[in-house]
């Protein structure tokens, strides 16, 4: 932080004797210091995602579709482990005021939790898998212990979290993700030079480096932190008083938060994850391998830029409105909630516009041309509709989780319920009744996260009216930009510039430029 920056004193209602207390932040200071860690972490993010990009477009030309399928169904098991155990707990701990040592053991709970987890998931998963590719029991132990060991270093992450440091973070992830791609290529590649079947185990070894790659960075800055705040990298007192669970060792506040949340955590992830599950259940392993190539690749930007940028707006929206919520910080959050939609929204033409016609080329060249036969391209196509609508939808609910009350949460994770089923028919009509494949996969995607955003859109607006204010989204739509989007579609369309995408690829890809460049620039 700037060393000009002031800052005011704290009230003295600390409550604990391990914690040194804090100075109490203005309205400006959150934004300042979510800014930077914005910046930080889209750096992070673009440098690791374009690293585990280009590895991962060497390593599909290894794969089949039913393997990458299967690495695919592995990694929802992996990320669900993760989810369950700390997702609650982290938006809790963002938004209540627990000691430095009480937020350290509140990433125990993760801890314990994810050993939970990671067993019944993975019971499950064994009696649910029907195949029986190479390694497969083996590297599901593998992806489960490895979940465990990246919750280790939970307890470090939140405290940092808790005061705006992602200068560890983005060591830490940099690092693992070049060792988990290093790993995962190096063992593919051997694999298929000495002519043996591994199967989906280079997939786990790379997570498993992953993990511990993360757990050894933690810990070594870890050290040095709670060292200079006097605290304990282990579970220890942390106050006194009603607050205090479990003789003192957890923070009861957050605990309750967490608790609240966890239902809806469940109904989120079972939304954020459905599409691999549906389609486990739906179709062939050769078209959940053509899901996950289009998926990967469609999901880029996702990972690149969205990711970062709604982590550091929740906790951006979490520290300027934490209650009572002062009228100058609502004004500044209106506007900077809007100021980010349109920027989104002008993100969104551009892919809408170009992203449909340069799918089938781009993936020609990236992936190689005999994916293109496969159905892919097509899939990938469909998913450019997708991605504005996962993008909106991000912002809208970073904002909700960072400001909804208890109450509110309950009746969101309802919502998302009702969401949830019409997510499954839209799905079975359009993959089973209609036969579209993966690509009704993503139509049904699409339908699901429309009904998110309207609700998220409803519940802001209303949160705006509490406090006298008015936030008009048809306001933030770029009529002009619209138009001249949809005449460059036309065109393009009209002319075929794709026509010849699977024999000459850098040639199609040329003409969608040609009209890429005059749309961004006049826009």
């Amino acid at each position: 932080m700037a060393s000009g920056t002031q800052k005011r004193k704290e009230n003295s209602k600390s409550t604990s004797t391990n914690a040194k207390s804090e100075p109490e932040t203005t309205p400006s200071q959150p934004k300042a210091s979510a800014l930077r860690g914005a910046s930080l972490l889209i750096t992070l993010q673009l440098i690791s995602r374009l690293l585990t990009f280009l590895f991962n477009n060497l390593l599909v030309r290894f794969l089949t579709a039913p393997l990458l399928g299967l690495s695919t169904q592995l990694e929802v098991y992996y990320l669900s482990v993760l989810f369950f155990a700390r997702e609650s707990l982290r938006v809790a701990i963002q938004r209540t005021d627990g000691s430095g040592q009480a937020v350290v053991n509140l990433g125990y709970v993760s801890v314990a939790l994810g050993v939970i987890v990671s067993v019944g998931l993975g019971w499950m998963y064994e009696g649910y898998a029907s195949t029986d590719a190479a390694f497969l029991a083996m590297s599901l132990r593998l992806y489960g212990l490895a979940a465990i060991v990246e919750l280790l270093s939970e307890p470090v992450f939140v405290l940092m979290q808790s005061r705006l440091q992602f200068g560890t973070r983005a060591l830490a992830e940099g690092l693992a993700t070049f060792l988990r791609c290093a790993v995962t290529f190096g063992s593919a590649v051997w694999a298929e030079r000495s002519g043996r079947d591994l199967g989906v185990l280079p997939f786990a070894l790379g997570q498993m480096v992953y993990g511990i790659a993360l757990l050894v960075v933690y810990l070594v800055s870890g050290y040095r932190l709670v060292s200079q705040l006097g605290l304990s990298l282990f579970p220890r007192h942390a106050g006194s008083g009603k607050e205090y669970a479990l003789n003192g060792y957890l923070y009861q506040p957050t605990l309750s938060l967490a608790g609240t949340m966890m239902a809806q955590s469940v109904v989120k992830h079972i939304l954020t994850q459905g599409d691999t599950f549906l389609i486990s259940l739906l179709s062939t392993p050769n078209v959940q391998g053509v899901y996950a190539l289009a998926n990967n690749y469609g999901g880029l930007l996702a990972r690149f830029l969205f990711q970062p940028v709604e982590e550091s707006l929740r906790s951006y929206f979490s520290r300027l409105l934490t209650p009572p919520q002062a009228k100058p910080s609502i004004l500044q959050a209106r506007e900077s909630l809007k100021g980010i939609l349109k920027m989104y929204i002008y993100l969104s033409i551009v892919i809408l516009t170009l992203g449909p016609f340069a799918a089938k080329p781009l993936l020609a060249i990236v992936a190689g041309r005999r994916w293109l036969g496969s159905g892919a391209g097509d899939v990938l196509a469909t998913y450019c509709f997708y991605i504005p609508l996962l993008a909106l939808n991000g912002i809208a609910e970073a904002f909700v989780a960072s400001v909804a009350s208890e109450g509110e949460v309950h009746r969101q994770s309802v919502w998302m319920f009702a969401f949830s089923l019409v997510f499954a028919g839209s799905a079975v009509v359009f993959m089973r009744t209609l036969d579209l494949g993966a690509s009704g996969l993503v139509a049904a995607n699409s339908v699901n996260m429309l009904c998110r955003i309207i609700w998220s859109a409803s519940f802001i607006r209303g949160f705006f009216a509490r406090h006298g204010l008015a936030i008009g989204f048809g306001e933030l739509l770029p009529k002009t930009a619209m138009a001249l989007a949809v005449s460059t579609a036309g065109v393009m369309f009209a002319l075929n510039v794709t026509e010849d995408a699977e024999a000459l690829p850098f040639r199609s890809l040329f003409r969608v430029a040609s009209f890429a460049v005059p749309l961004v620039i006049s826009m």
